[in-house]
């Protein structure tokens, strides 16, 4: 999966980081979002895709990458 960032519409309000922890963090200056894991683990899908339907800006997309042979993952 790839994570995208509209850093310009992100308003700080942190959703992303009480959903996926593990993926995304706030800059310590303005509350931006940062991603920790641009492509992370199969495992983190669900909240990672919780993340991005919870961001009250809808500053993140999260695109499926295709597995070998063209199947997407």
């Amino acid at each position: 999966m790839d994570i995208e960032i509209d850093l310009d519409r992100c308003c700080g309000a942190g959703t992303c980081v009480l959903r996926a922890p593990e993926v995304f963090d706030q800059d310590d200056r303005d509350g931006t979002v940062v991603v920790l894991a641009e492509h992370p683990a199969d495992d983190l899908a669900e909240s990672v895709a919780r993340a991005a339907e919870d961001c009250p800006a809808s500053a993140i997309r999260v695109a499926r990458r295709p597995a070998p042979g063209g199947v997407v993952a």
